[in-house]
C-alpha cells in the first residue's frame, strides 16, 4: 500500500510530465467503509492511478466520474453507500458508506 506522500509525489511527477491530473480523496465514512478518512487516489486522464479510495469496490467508478472533472475542471463529491444502487453495482457491499472528493490539481 502506498502511503500519502507517495501518492502526492506521484501526481506531481506525472503533473510534471504534462499529464493531467485528479486527486481522489475519502472526505466521510460512515458504517463499515473500506478505507479511512482521508485515503488517496491519484488518477491520469491517460489511466495511470496510484493510493486507493476503496480498496479496489469503487475505483473504476471513481474514474469513470474523473473524465467529467477532467473535461470541466470542476470538482466533485461522489457518494457511495448501501442505499446507493451505483455502489452496489461497483461493488461496495461492505455495508458502510463514504463521500470521496474528487478535484483537478495543477
Amino acid at each position: 500500500m502506498e502511503d500519502a506522500e507517495d501518492i502526492l509525489a506521484a501526481a506531481a511527477t506525472w503533473h510534471t510530465e504534462g499529464e493531467c491530473v485528479a486527486l481522489a480523496t475519502v472526505i466521510e465514512t460512515w458504517g463499515s467503509s473500506p478505507r479511512p478518512r482521508g485515503s488517496r487516489m491519484a488518477l491520469t486522464q491517460s489511466g495511470r492511478m496510484a493510493g486507493s479510495v476503496s480498496g479496489g469496490c469503487i475505483e473504476g467508478a471513481v474514474a469513470d466520474a474523473a473524465g467529467r472533472t477532467f473535461a470541466t475542471g470542476l470538482p466533485q463529491v461522489l457518494e457511495f453507500g448501501i442505499t446507493n444502487e451505483r455502489a452496489w453495482e461497483v461493488g461496495l457491499a461492505c455495508g458502510g458508506r463514504l463521500t470521496v472528493l474528487l478535484e483537478r490539481i495543477g
